[in-house]
């Protein structure tokens, strides 16, 4: 079974600290060890120095018969019996062990009779200097150890807000503010030293001047070919009304109307790009709106009202989002297409073959077709940004058992 880690254990800042935190405290130990163990083989061999030095006077004056010195006698009472054993077996050693509750140091070597001389040195102040030691090893590592992470978060802080405040640029680019920018402070004095992070923002400020140049040169593009294709248009449609009737007249006719149609919608595209759209709110009753709607497109689609709502909204944008979705489900589905008003939710549904999976992922795409089928248009592609004019939500989405399903929902 994988063991799932919190979301926030992923941030970079927690990542930072765990690792900061983790090579101090090994760093604190290693430390710590080494002068644990230096500073302790300097106390025990200054004590057994002390008592081997002891226990050479004791052998002397042993030898000469002359009264032992305070704290030396042979097979004393407390003598460790792994040092009288040593001593027995005719060698000198020194051992570290409790007499009578205090911590000593004995030095013993062999006398004659297979007996045991021995001398002890009281090692408290040694033990407490090790204890002392200790204890400051310990302090001394949590207080590095949290002065390296206050540091170390300051610094990781400062490092992923930096980070942060590039996604979210960068997130504001993906949604269409193309006038977002990161503007870091260290991009622009070339003389500092620039850091990835600095990096990172200044390409993502060059490719959004790069990205916003590009498209408002798109736009102005199209607007430009939509104005320029009015006027001929125009004249076209006046000289095809002089011909005289038949079934050439109309094959024009219709033709006109569809370039001109075309014209209007590229024109309509040009302004949604602007982002510039004013609004005319009103209040409307939403199922009245829909039966205008679909009496207008002059299709067999069925209104059900399931809850009708009034809602503050413009009204020609409205009815041209919805005009626009039951006029691509006649033309891409298949009947019988219904238009479905539940409060402030408008539900246009057909029967054909669904939305290709492109448009699902990706939301419409202008003129895009794909594996020969009809493409869809502008048509979608206007709804979407009439929507976004009116601060409403279009979802698009394929049934269950067949058809396209496009949800509108007036917030």
């Amino acid at each position: 079974m994988r063991f799932a880690l919190p979301h926030w254990a992923g941030t970079l800042a927690v990542k930072a600290a765990v690792f900061i935190t983790v090579m101090c405290c090994a760093l604190a130990a290693l430390l710590g060890v080494l002068v644990h163990v230096s500073v302790t083989d300097q106390i025990v061999g200054q004590a057994r120095d002390l008592a081997l030095s002891r226990l050479g006077d004791a052998t002397e004056s042993f030898e000469a018969g002359d009264t032992l010195m305070p704290g030396a006698g042979v097979d004393p009472p407390g003598l460790p019996a792994r040092l009288r054993t040593l001593a027995a077996d005719g060698e000198r050693g020194t051992m570290v062990a409790d007499h009578r509750g205090r911590p000593t140091m004995w030095a013993a070597g062999p006398v004659n009779g297979g007996r045991a001389l021995a001398v002890r040195v009281d090692y408290a102040q040694g033990r407490r200097t090790i204890v002392g030691l200790d204890r400051a090893i310990v302090w001394s590592s949590a207080l590095a150890i949290g002065a390296t992470l206050l540091v170390g978060a300051f610094a990781v802080t400062r490092v992923t807000r930096r980070l942060h405040a590039t996604a979210q640029v960068a997130r504001r680019i993906s949604a269409g503010d193309l006038d977002a920018r990161v503007d870091d402070s260290r991009t622009k004095d070339p003389t500092r030293p620039q850091d990835e992070v600095a990096a990172v923002a200044a390409a993502l400020d060059s490719m959004a001047a790069s990205l916003q140049g590009k498209l408002l040169s798109e736009q102005r593009f199209t607007a430009d070919v939509a104005h320029e294709l009015r006027t001929p248009l125009t004249g076209l449609h006046a000289a095809a009304e002089l011909l005289p009737p038949g079934r050439p007249t109309e094959l024009v006719l219709d033709r006109v109307a569809a370039l001109r149609t075309l014209t209007e919608d590229l024109l309509e595209i040009s302004r949604l790009d602007t982002g510039r759209e004013l609004l005319e709110v009103d209040t409307e009753e939403l199922g009245a709106l829909a039966e205008r709607v679909v009496r207008a497109s002059g299709t067999d689609t069925e209104v059900v009202v399931e809850r009708d709502a009034r809602v503050e909204t413009d009204r020609r944008r409205l009815e041209r989002v919805l005009g626009n979705l039951v006029a691509n489900a006649h033309r891409h589905g298949r009947a019988p297409v219904s238009l479905t008003v539940d409060g402030g939710v408008v539900v246009v549904r057909d029967h054909g073959d669904g939305f290709p999976e492109y448009l699902l992922v990706h939301g419409p795409q202008r003129f895009r077709t794909e594996g020969g089928a009809r493409g869809h248009g502008l048509g979608l592609t206007i709804a979407v940004g009439q929507a976004e004019v009116l601060g409403a939500r279009l979802e698009f989405a394929n049934a269950v058992d067949g058809g396209a399903v496009a949800t509108l929902t007036l917030l």
